[in-house]
C-alpha cells in the first residue's frame, strides 16, 4: 500500500503551507526513529557520470522543498540520488508574508512567492555537518532580498565561500521570479559579470580546499531564444560546469481560470513541464554536449522523465512532483529511465 496515496487527502485539506511544514517535520522525526529503514529499498538505476560526479541515479530532490537542509536524511531515505537543498541567503530572512504557496489541483501546479525565506548560511552548514547522509549533495544560493542589485555578486560570494567545503556541486540560482529584479542578473553584461567573478572564485577555493566543487546555474523557463544562446555562451565562455533548467515560470496561460491561477509568484509543476522541456531542448543546440543540462520542471511522471532525457538533459529533479504523486515517483522514474 502507498501510504503517501492515503496520507496525502488530509494534507491537502489544510492549507500549502501547513501541510508542507508538516510533512518536512515527519520526515524529519522519521529518519531520527529509524522509521525509514523501514521504506522499500533504493531504487535500482545505472549510475551517472556527470560534472565529474558519480551519481547513483539519475533523480534528484530539486532545491526549495528543504531550504535550510533541515531533513536530508529524510529526504535520501525516498531514494534520490542526489539532493539539492537551499536557495540559503548570507543572512537569515522571513520571506514574504503568507499565504504564499498555493497548490492549481486541476492543473496539477504549484504557486509560491516564498521569496528565499530560510535561516541564513550559516544555520544550513550547521544542518549539513548533522547529517548522516553521504551522498551527492548540491547547494543552491542566492542573494538576500535587501541586497542592492549592484552588491549582489557578493551575497554570492560569501555564500559560495562557506558552502563550498561541504557541497558536492554548487548551484548559483538568478532565476527566482519572487526576489525583486533578481532575474535581470540573467541579463548579458550581468551575468558574464557574475559567471566570470564566481570562476574565479572557484579556482581559489580548490586550491584552498584541496578539491574542485562545480558550480552549476539555474535558469527561468520565461526566456526567449536570443536570451538562451546568450546564457548558453556565456557558460561556454567562462567554463561554468553546468545548468539547471529550469525555474517556474510568470506565465499563466496554461491556468487560466483556475483556482489560484492569479496569484502573484512562480508556477512549477505540470503546467511548467512543456515551457521547461523547450528550454533544455534549446540550451542542449547551442551547448552541443559541452556542459551538462539538469532537467527540472513539471516532471510527474517516468515518461515526463524520458522526455527531458530525450531533450537534452543528462539529470532530472523534481518538486512538485513529489508533492503531487509521493515518493513513489522517484521509483517510477528510475525504472523509466533504466
Amino acid at each position: 500500500m502507498n501510504i503517501y496515496s492515503l496520507a496525502s487527502p488530509l494534507l491537502f485539506q489544510f492549507d500549502a503551507e501547513t501541510s508542507h511544514d508538516f510533512t518536512l517535520k515527519s520526515l524529519k522525526t522519521a529518519a531520527r526513529l529509524g522509521v525509514l529503514k523501514l521504506y522499500p529499498e533504493p531504487p535500482v538505476c545505472q549510475p551517472r557520470q556527470v560534472m565529474g560526479i558519480t551519481f547513483p541515479n539519475p533523480v534528484g530532490l530539486a532545491a526549495g522543498l528543504d531550504k535550510n537542509a533541515a531533513v536530508i536524511d529524510g529526504m535520501a531515505a525516498l531514494g534520490f540520488g542526489f539532493i539539492e537543498v537551499g536557495t540559503v541567503t548570507p543572512r537569515p530572512q522571513p520571506g514574504n508574508p503568507k499565504p504564499r504557496l498555493f497548490r492549481v489541483r486541476d492543473a496539477q501546479g504549484i504557486v509560491n512567492r516564498f521569496g528565499f525565506n530560510n535561516f541564513g548560511v550559516d544555520n544550513l552548514i550547521e544542518n549539513v555537518k548533522a547529517a548522516k547522509y553521504k551522498g551527492v549533495l548540491g547547494i543552491n544560493i542566492g542573494k538576500n532580498f535587501d541586497t542592492p542589485m549592484e552588491n549582489a555578486v557578493d551575497d554570492y560570494l560569501i555564500c559560495m565561500r562557506k558552502v563550498y567545503a561541504h557541497a558536492s556541486y554548487i548551484t548559483v540560482n538568478i532565476s527566482s521570479p519572487n526576489t525583486k529584479n533578481l532575474r535581470a542578473l540573467q541579463e548579458k553584461e550581468a551575468l558574464s559579470h557574475l559567471l566570470a567573478t564566481l570562476k574565479l572564485e572557484q579556482t581559489k577555493l580548490a586550491e584552498t580546499h584541496g578539491k574542485y566543487v562545480p558550480i552549476t546555474l539555474k535558469i527561468a523557463p520565461d526566456l526567449e531564444q536570443e536570451q538562451i544562446n546568450e546564457i548558453a555562451d556565456l557558460l561556454m565562455e567562462h567554463k561554468i560546469d553546468g545548468v539547471i533548467a529550469t525555474n517556474t515560470t510568470l506565465a499563466r496561460d496554461m491556468v487560466q481560470g483556475m483556482e489560484h491561477a492569479d496569484e502573484a509568484g512562480g508556477l512549477s509543476g505540470a503546467p511548467v513541464r512543456a515551457k521547461s522541456t523547450l528550454v533544455i531542448q534549446q540550451l542542449s543546440q547551442r551547448l552541443q554536449g559541452e556542459l551538462p543540462i539538469i532537467g527540472v520542471g513539471g516532471i510527474l511522471s517516468g515518461a515526463d522523465a524520458v522526455e527531458k532525457i530525450a531533450a537534452g538533459a543528462d539529470l532530472v529533479q523534481i518538486y512538485s512532483g513529489l508533492i503531487y504523486k509521493g515518493p513513489k515517483l522517484v521509483h517510477d522514474i528510475c525504472r523509466a529511465l533504466g
